[in-house]
Order: C-alpha cells, then sequence, then structure tokens
C-alpha cells in the first residue's frame, strides 16, 4: 500500500512537473522576444541619435541657420525626455510596459518623419551662386556685369536688356557699400515665403523623439530584471547595452552615404549643379537618413504590441526541492515581507514628504556630490566634443561631410565601445575596490587629458581666400584682418560682397566668385565651367580660373593620418574608466539611496550637460567665421569659411578647459571618499567587535542554560535513583 502510494504521488508529481514546464517554456519564449525586441528598439534609438549628430552641417547649410541654432536643435532631444521621464518611471512600472514601449517606438518614429518634413515644404535648394541666367545657352553671360548705381531703376533693380540672340540675362546685384540689397531674379518669390522658419520642424520632431525615446530603457530594463532570473538578468542586460553601441556606427555610415547624394536627387538634373561634395555649400540627401530611421524606429514598435504584461516569476532551482512546510515558512517569513512591501496606497503628499528628506540626505552627502559636479562638468566636455567633432574635421581638415561620418562610425566609435568594455573586465580581473575603481578612472582620464594636448600641433594653414585671409595687395602672407573686397582688378565689374561662390585662379589663390575674380567670360557647364580672363588672376588678364575652392591640402593630407591615431587612442584610454566611474557611484551611497541616487545623476546630467553644451559651445564656434552666407530672402545664412586656428583653440581649448576644472575638483573627492572608508572600515570593526561580544555573552548564557540544566537533570535522575531504593 506504501509503495503505490508513493507511486501515485510520484505520479502526481510528475504530471505536475508536466504541466509545469509549458508555462516555463511559454515564459522563456516572451521573455527572450521581449530581449529581442527591446535590443532592436536600443538599435533604432541610437541610430536615429548618431544619425541627427552626423546631419549637423547638412542642417546648418539647407536652413542657413548657425552653429547655436543647432546646438538648441541638439539640445531639445533632451528636453523632450525630461518633460515626461518622471511620469513615464512611476506611472509606466504600473501599467502594460511592453505596449507603452511600443507607443514610444511610435512617437520616436513619427518625429523622425516630422524631421524630415520640410524637406518636402520648401522646395528645391538653391544655393548661393553670383551668376543667374534663364534659357538655354552655348555662350555663358559674363561674370562681370558692367554697370554702376546709376543704372538701378526706382525700385532698385537693373533694367532688363535682352542679350544677345534674344535671351535674357538676370542678374543678382548687391551694392555693399549703401547696404542696399537688389534681388532682381528671386524677390518676388520671397514675398510669398512663410515667416515661420522650417528648422522648427525639426526642433519639434527632435522634442517628440525625445518624448519617445524616454520609456525605451527604464521600462525595459525593469521588464528584464523582473521576470528573468537572478543569474540571467546581468547577461541580458549587457546584450541590450552592446546592441546600442552598435546602433551609432551604423548612425554614422548611413550619415556618410546620404552626405554623398546631392538633397534634391531626382528632382534636379546634376549636369546643372556647379558644386561637389567638398564645397561648403553641398547639402546632402539629410532628409533620406531621417526617413530609414523612422521606418526601422515603427519596425521596432511592432512586436512590443504582442508581448504580456507581466510572466511567471522564474524561481531558482533549489525551491523546487523544498517541502511544503519550507514553502510555506519562507513564504509567511517577516523578512521577505520587509524585503518585498506590499504595495501601499499613500497620498501624494505622503510621498513628497518621504521623497524630500530623501533628496536632502542623498545631496548632503559629500561624496555624491563631488561625483555630480565632476560627471557634469566631463559630460559638458564629453557632449560638446563629440557634437561638433565632424564639422571640425570638415572645417580644419577640409574633409567632405561623408568622409567625416564615416570615420566617426568606422574608427572612434568601435574605439569607445571597446574601451567601455575593457573596462568592465579589468575592473572584474584587478578585483577593483571602490577607491580602486576612483583611482583607475581619475587615471586614464587624465592620461587621455594629456594626449589631447597634442591635437593643438596638429594645425592645417587656413585656405587662402582673396579678401578674407589674404589681401589683394599681398598674396603671400595669410592674414584675419578686415580686407576688402573691391580692388582696382575687379572695379570694372559691379560685383556683389555678399555672395559665395568661389573659384579657383591659376595663382592657387580663392576668390570669393568669379565676379570679383574680375573674370569677364566663361566657357562649359556645370561643373566644368572656366572662367577665363580674369584680371585678379593675372597681371596680363588672360588668366583663367575653375569652379571651387582650391585644394591646399598638402599640409593637411601628411597630419590627418596622426590625427585619426590619436583620436582612436584618446577615445579608446578615456572610455576605459568609464565603466569603474559608473561603479563608483552605484557603490559610494547607500543601497536604500541607489535608485533615486541613479535617477537624480541621470536627470541633473541631461538638464546641465546633455541641453547646454551643444548651444554654448556652438555659439563659441561662430565666433571663428570670418564668411557668413546669405538668405535667400535677406539676413545671415549658415558660415562659409572659419579662422582654422581660432576654431582649433575654440574648440579643444573649452574641451579642455572643462575637464581641467574636473580634475581640480577631483582632489577634494578623493579625500573625502578615503576618510568615508576608513570610517566605515571603523563602524565595520565596532559593530563586529559588538556582533562578537553579544554572540560570546549568547553563548556563555546558553553554556549556563546548559549546565544548570544539567545540574536539574542530575538531581532529578538522583531522586529517582532514591525512590527507586526505596
Amino acid at each position: 500500500m506504501e509503495d503505490r502510494a508513493e507511486q501515485g504521488s510520484t505520479q502526481e508529481n510528475g504530471s505536475s512537473n508536466g504541466t509545469a514546464r509549458e508555462p516555463n517554456s511559454s515564459h522563456c519564449t516572451s521573455l527572450k522576444m521581449f530581449l529581442v525586441a527591446l535590443s532592436f528598439a536600443y538599435f533604432a534609438k541610437a541610430l536615429s541619435g548618431s544619425y541627427m549628430k552626423s546631419t549637423i552641417t547638412q542642417l546648418e547649410r539647407r536652413f542657413d541657420i548657425p552653429s547655436y541654432l543647432i546646438g538648441v536643435i541638439d539640445g531639445s532631444f533632451e528636453i523632450g525626455n525630461l518633460l515626461v521621464i518622471a511620469f513615464v518611471s512611476y506611472f509606466g512600472a504600473k501599467l502594460h510596459r511592453p505596449k507603452i514601449i511600443a507607443v514610444g517606438c511610435v512617437l520616436m518614429s513619427i518625429g523622425t518623419f516630422i524631421i524630415a518634413l520640410p524637406h518636402f515644404i520648401i522646395g528645391h535648394y538653391k544655393f548661393e551662386t553670383s551668376v543667374r541666367w534663364v534659357g538655354n545657352s552655348s555662350l555663358n553671360p559674363s561674370p562681370c556685369p558692367v554697370g554702376s548705381p546709376a543704372d538701378l531703376t526706382q525700385d532698385g533693380k537693373l533694367p532688363e536688356v535682352p542679350a544677345k540672340g534674344e535671351r535674357l540675362h538676370l542678374y543678382t546685384l548687391v551694392q555693399t557699400s549703401k547696404d542696399v540689397r537688389l534681388h532682381s531674379s528671386f524677390a518676388p518669390g520671397c514675398e510669398g515665403e512663410s515667416n515661420l522658419s522650417m528648422w522648427i520642424y525639426v526642433l519639434l520632431g527632435n522634442v517628440l523623439r525625445g518624448i519617445g525615446e524616454t520609456p525605451v530603457q527604464p521600462l525595459g530594463i525593469s521588464y528584464i530584471d523582473d521576470f528573468a532570473s537572478e543569474e540571467n538578468a546581468a547577461l541580458y542586460v549587457g546584450c541590450v547595452q552592446t546592441i546600442s553601441v552598435v546602433g551609432p556606427v551604423f548612425g554614422y555610415l548611413l550619415g556618410s552615404l546620404c552626405a554623398k547624394i546631392y538633397v534634391d536627387i531626382g528632382f534636379v538634373k546634376m549636369e546643372t549643379i556647379t558644386i561637389t561634395p567638398a564645397d561648403s555649400r553641398w547639402v546632402g540627401a539629410w532628409w533620406l537618413g531621417y526617413l530609414i530611421a523612422g521606418v526601422i524606429t515603427l519596425l521596432s514598435a511592432i512586436p512590443f504590441w504582442f508581448l504580456p504584461r507581466s510572466l511567471p516569476i522564474s524561481r531558482p532551482q533549489g525551491s523546487e526541492k523544498c517541502a511544503p512546510e519550507q514553502r510555506s515558512f519562507i513564504k509567511d517569513s517577516p523578512l521577505l515581507k520587509h524585503k518585498y512591501p506590499a504595495d501601499k496606497h499613500t497620498s501624494f503628499i505622503e510621498m513628497a514628504k518621504d521623497f524630500i528628506p530623501t533628496l536632502q540626505t542623498l545631496l548632503g552627502h559629500p561624496v555624491y556630490l563631488i561625483y555630480l559636479c565632476v560627471t557634469i562638468i566631463q559630460l559638458n566636455s564629453l557632449i560638446g566634443m563629440v557634437t561638433y567633432k565632424p564639422k571640425y574635421i570638415e572645417q580644419h581638415f577640409r574633409q567632405s561631410a561623408s568622409k567625416a561620418n564615416f570615420l566617426m562610425g568606422v574608427i572612434n566609435i568601435p574605439a569607445v565601445a571597446l574601451g567601455m568594455f575593457s573596462g568592465g573586465l579589468l575592473m572584474k580581473r584587478l578585483k577593483l575596490n571602490i577607491m580602486g575603481a576612483a583611482k583607475f578612472a581619475f587615471g586614464t582620464s587624465l592620461i587621455g587629458y594629456i594626449l589631447s594636448l597634442l591635437f593643438f600641433a596638429m594645425s592645417c594653414e587656413n585656405a587662402k581666400v582673396a579678401g578674407v585671409t589674404l589681401s589683394y595687395n599681398s598674396m603671400d602672407r595669410i592674414s584675419y584682418d578686415k580686407h576688402p573686397v573691391y580692388t582696382a582688378c575687379n572695379s570694372d565689374c559691379f560685383c556683389s560682397a555678399s555672395d559665395w561662390d568661389p573659384v579657383c585662379g591659376d595663382n592657387g589663390i580663392t576668390y570669393v566668385s568669379p565676379c570679383l575674380a574680375g573674370c569677364t567670360s566663361s566657357a562649359g557647364s556645370g561643373k566644368n565651367t572656366v572662367f577665363s580672363n580674369c584680371s585678379c588672376v593675372g597681371v596680363a588678364g588672360n588668366f583663367t580660373a575653375s569652379t571651387g575652392q582650391c585644394p591646399h591640402k598638402d599640409d593637411c593630407d601628411s597630419v590627418f593620418p596622426y590625427f585619426l591615431a590619436l583620436s582612436v587612442i584618446t577615445s579608446f584610454i578615456i572610455s576605459l574608466g568609464g565603466t569603474p566611474g559608473y561603479m563608483l557611484l552605484i557603490r559610494c551611497i547607500k543601497p536604500q539611496l541607489k535608485s533615486l541616487a541613479l535617477g537624480f545623476h541621470a536627470l541633473a546630467t541631461r538638464t546641465l550637460a546633455g541641453i547646454p553644451a551643444p548651444i554654448y559651445f556652438g555659439a563659441i564656434i561662430d565666433t571663428t567665421c570670418l564668411k557668413w552666407g546669405q538668405k535667400r530672402c535677406g539676413g545671415i545664412g549658415a558660415c562659409r569659411i572659419y579662422n582654422t586656428t581660432a576654431y582649433r583653440i575654440a574648440y579643444l581649448g573649452l574641451t579642455l578647459s572643462l575637464r581641467t576644472i574636473s580634475f581640480i575638483i577631483c582632489i577634494p573627492g578623493f579625500i573625502l571618499l578615503s576618510r568615508q572608508l576608513k570610517k566605515e572600515e571603523k563602524n565595520a570593526i565596532h559593530g563586529a567587535l559588538a556582533n562578537g561580544g553579544t554572540e560570546l555573552e549568547a553563548l556563555r548564557k546558553e553554556e549556563f542554560v546548559i549546565s544548570n540544566s544539567d545540574q536539574l537533570q542530575q538531581t532529578s535522575d538522583n531522586r529517582t535513583d532514591r525512590e527507586t531504593r526505596l
């Protein structure tokens, strides 16, 4: 009977195990689906974010805006994130997390599509050029219109005179000396143009991207942490973070590809385009990448709609072996009730009363406060440097936007990823404690800082542009004084000083326009146009000029490989300290303050680094501009040429100055950290001694009780023996 009962119980347990396998297998499948979906969402948001960084110069030129406005657009993503992060973090955990992430991905894709919207509203891109004409012709009009202010009509335009062959040539003329702008070819189009700047759509789209990105990280990571086993949760989070590093690589590569393609590809004849991707007026197909990124982000939302709100919590393997009495004991344990307290319906006022003292305790922690200040300053330096690094490569080393983005994606980003991974591996191998992690992070940052000083020595000579960096009277020496663009050699031409249509003379000097070069005739079309009889190029007046700036890349080509090598080395070394530095944040505070500390750290860095850094970096870079472009309907546009020496000093100087300040703040941080560790060590020793004394006293009491019980037992035995004898 007992054997049958055992067999029955075994069969019953077997059937229960069989039924338990089905939910376990479905649990694993759903969790793996969520992991794949979250990894894809991380990839999509990282791709679109890095693509935004890669299109900075394209957006500047397309919308004719300065760098500081690009900084505002770039920081608007963080603004959108901050608008909803508190609501999403609090309410999102109580709702259907996968569906909230899906809504976030949809919002991100809509925001990305809105960024691309202006391309389909504002029409074709019209870059600056000094000479425009209408009609097909085998002969080109003269780049040097002859006239004077007396030839102007009452409305400020040249009289329309039919040219040879009954072809009408329209010129854009600006009389700079009297600050009178005369637009004979496109002024009527400006009257009907909307006053709303199109870059506002890009700003709003980026804000929406920031709002949509908010739930992906906190809700996704918490979902994995809640329903994955303890040994697998760290592995899953690591996989997601690794995928998020791959996204920027593809984002910059997509930016490189789109920068090669002309903005109005398919809508204009490429034979009529006179500029190349190396020209400062070139605008690539920036909108195409946003459409691709938007589609990818939209696809990443689909799997989340089909995932469950919650999954069965995977139990440790040892729990299945527990007896029913043990399981009921563990379930009813007051210790676990304290660790996993039940949800209590507390009012907002009660939560606020508890929140403010907790925040005061956190901000009163001196080590945490210094760590917060150091990371905010270092992130200001890092974000400003990364945001404008492609532009620095373009302007200083005269590389195209396509090549700059390609190098960022293929060289810099992988070096950063490898550095972060290696830093975590070294920390594990060296078994660094909190002070060791702090010293390691500080040491790597200091080495990278020292190596970065070498960037100041890697300089290129500024482009030789007559009337901008060179005087017409002295073509031998570059100077940044204000030079006149009008001189005796172009006095017969009625030229615009504001246009930027550079030509390269046979003498190796770049001129702002063929008119200011004194060219009187031209032949050919598109990029093959050749201007002749340029009086400013040669004394005899029979020298020629071709479209575009003169290369002058000999000195840069020799320095650029060293710049790339040093950039990779410094990126890798600085990234080595990323993981130990983050572990320092987690370990320097009490466990019960960890969540608030991480959340406040993210809030502070986004507010004080992510938003302002691109703005003031851009504003400082704008001060180094030598030649501003002009908008079609008046006003200053994007910068055409920079003072590369001032640009280098401003960009690198600001980056390294911020890091210098952070190093100075680290000194009291190390002193306070060592004091905190010594204090904790003393408290631990006192606690151990106190606990040891308590345990010794308890043992003595236990021995006393046992000895008393033995004596009582002996007396009782003696009494029993006596009674037996009697």
